[in-house]
C-alpha cells in the first residue's frame, strides 16, 4: 500500500546497517510508503551470523502499518558455513 508513514530508519541505522530505499517517498516531511517492495536492510560482521542479527536488528526497528519482512533470508548460507 501507498501513504503509509514509515518510523525507525535513524534507530535501525543507528545499529550500523545500511537502509537502502526502493518504494518510499518523502511528503511534507515524512517518510511514506510508495508501494513495492518498500526498502532492504544490510547488516555487516565479522561473520554470517553477525551480519544477520544486525540486519534483523535493524528491520525490528522500522515500522509501517501492513509492514512485513522475510526472516528466512541468509538461513542457507548458515548451514553451508556450519558444515
Amino acid at each position: 500500500e501507498k501513504g503509509k508513514e514509515i518510523t525507525g530508519v535513524a534507530a535501525a541505522e543507528e545499529l550500523g546497517v545500511q537502509v537502502i530505499h526502493a518504494g518510499t517517498k518523502s511528503e511534507n516531511g515524512k517518510l511514506l510508503t510508495n508501494g513495492g517492495r518498500v526498502m532492504g536492510v544490510v547488516g555487516k560482521g565479522k561473520t554470517l551470523r553477525e551480519a544477520l542479527d544486525r540486519a534483523y536488528a535493524g528491520c525490528a526497528q522500522i515500522k509501517f502499518d501492513g509492514i512485513f519482512y522475510r526472516k528466512d533470508i541468509g538461513q542457507k548460507g548458515l548451514k553451508r558455513c556450519s558444515k
